[in-house]
């Protein structure tokens, strides 16, 4: 592999999902020059390449979000308004929900939020300030005493490139570059003795993580035959039953997330549906498959404009059990990428051909995936959906008891005097990789503590994504999109700032009047920093 001449940016960041494009907007409104570097061909990670159309809190549309999340969302209905055909009911809605899905009240296309990223990021290019290296993942860091001063990056083409940076933002979907750095951090489930989480095991696990799911999108067309080749592990998958689970992986029975019944779904294509409610709080919305996670709704558009919706397949069903991504060798990270991917491809073949139907019949033949949609040849997803990271460890870390509505009851969760934003979901963990079922538990409306975005000892470099100071546990409800999103912003408002004034992150942090400056910079830019009185759920 050939070796570029050194790049040279004020703020390096790796990993272009949706902390690392928050992140990159935040420094470019602050003049700095940004380098941003992703793995895969498309910008926005969970929004885009990754296909998992957003999830978010109830009261996403009045608060609870940062100004340019919501010039986001409102980008993605602008782009529906502007160049689709819809009838003249939804060209009016001001909530316009593009797919009609239940998970979210923005449930869209992928390329669509593609081309909204592009859009915001698009000045930027022009004025010359950044710089965007699709298709490279970091492969050396390179570190003086508490510093990092470069990163290298080897691109599809060969060619690796080594970016000289001031300060070096982590947006990467697993963490990589905390390892390649020698930043200290954890992975998996942590020990009780270390956390004091009520829900924490005994003893550390750091190989056990929650699944990650390839996630693809299909449609149906009525009297046609899609079905696809029979994939090579289908008779695994077939007989697959995990020991917590009420029958075998491929179908449409598995536990309720938050009660842990067995609870069999519903899967019609097209069937006539009852209004849709998308607020977790009221429905978790995943009892009819096809409405869940759709992404296109024909009842939208001009009648004849498509002939089927689209939906995404991100169930239960397809989250990936034999193994983790973290912390393990490249050829077992391999086979389990592919075992996610003949896994994805068996739950379709098994809906194809075996799923049961109200008239009796078994299968669904006129299922037919989407390559288009999601930008690939096979149909799945660009990139898997990962759901957990691995997290540095912090200067503050959030843990169970801090948001917990279980522990916090109507105190609600704890106020951290270095908040930098908020969030709110609940605490959602799918099934992990160690065998451990769903955690799926009420939060309180939480804020994000300066502190976690900052390692223990590295002092340029800051987390940005899924890998700050979080645990197992609190992970999930820190690792949705929008929260993604307010700590990616954070980091790259945080890293502008200390440039701007010769400042260190711990000298902001800790000096209070500097971060009252700090935090006065973010609400005049649209971050909202403390919660009004809602309750969690």
């Amino acid at each position: 592999m050939s070796t570029d001449a050194s790049l040279r940016t004020d703020i390096l960041i790796v990993g272009g999902g949706v902390g690392g494009v928050a992140a990159a907007l935040a420094a470019l409104r602050r003049g700095r020059s940004v380098t941003v570097t992703e793995e895969s061909d498309w910008l926005g990670g969970q929004l885009t390449s990754q296909a998992v159309p957003p999830d978010e809190h109830p009261w996403i549309e009045q608060f609870g979000c940062t100004r340019s999340y919501r010039a986001f969302r409102d980008g993605v209905r602008d782009y529906y308004r502007t160049w689709y055909p819809l009838t003249a009911a939804a060209h009016r809605q001001a909530d316009l929900n593009p797919g009609l899905g239940r998970v979210s009240r923005l449930c869209h296309e992928p390329r669509v939020a593609l081309s909204v990223i592009e859009g915001m990021l698009a000045p930027y290019r022009s004025a010359g300030t950044l710089r965007i290296l699709t298709g490279h993942r970091p492969v050396a860091a390179h570190t003086d005493g508490d510093r990092v001063g470069a990163v290298t990056v080897a691109g599809r083409d060969g060619v690796e490139r080594t970016v000289e940076a001031s300060y070096v933002l982590d947006a990467t979907e697993l963490g990589d570059l905390l390892p390649l750095a020698g930043v200290e951090h954890g992975i998996g489930f942590e020990a009780q003795s270390e956390t004091g989480e009520p829900s924490a095991p005994s003893e550390a696990q750091p190989l056990n993580q929650q699944a990650f799911s390839w996630v693809f999108a299909v449609e149906h067309l009525e009297g046609e035959d899609h079905t696809i080749d029979r994939p090579d592990q289908y008779g695994f998958w077939r007989d697959y039953q995990p020991e917590f689970w009420p029958d075998r992986l491929l179908g449409l029975t598995a536990p309720d997330p938050r009660t842990l019944e067995p609870l069999t779904r519903t899967f019609v294509p097209h069937a006539p549906a009852g209004p849709v409610v998308a607020d977790q709080s009221k429905d978790p919305g995943d009892r009819d498959l096809w409405l869940f996670r759709r992404i296109l709704a024909r009842e939208q558009y001009e009648p004849g404009f498509v002939a089927s919706d689209i939906t995404v397949v991100n169930w239960p069903m397809i989250d990936y059990l034999p193994g983790p991504l973290a912390g393990v060798s490249d050829d077992e990270r391999a086979k389990h990428l592919e075992g996610a991917r003949q896994l994805s491809l068996s739950m379709l073949y098994w809906l194809q051909t075996e799923a049961p139907r109200p008239d009796g019949g078994a299968g669904w033949p006129g299922l037919r995936l989407r390559p288009d949609v999601m930008g690939t040849t096979d149909g799945l997803a660009m990139a898997p959906y990962i759901r957990e990271s691995r997290r540095i460890k912090a200067h503050t870390t959030v843990v169970e008891q801090d948001l917990s509505m279980t522990v916090r009851g109507d105190a609600g969760a704890v106020r951290y005097p270095d908040s930098v934003g908020i969030g709110m979901y609940r605490i959602d963990l799918h099934p992990s990789t160690g065998g451990d079922n769903y955690i799926d538990v009420p939060s309180s409306p939480f804020q994000i503590p300066l502190g976690a975005l900052l390692p223990i000892r590295v002092r340029n470099l800051i987390a940005a994504a899924k890998n700050l100071g979080t645990t197992h546990i609190t992970n999930g409800c820190y690792r949705l999109h929008p929260v993604e999103w307010n700590i990616g912003e954070a980091a790259g408002a945080l890293a502008a700032h200390c440039l701007v004034n010769s400042l260190t992150p711990e000298q902001v942090r800790g000096d209070a009047r500097r971060l009252e400056g700090f935090q006065s910079e973010l609400v005049a830019d649209g971050f909202e920093l403390a919660w009004p009185e809602v309750k969690g759920y």
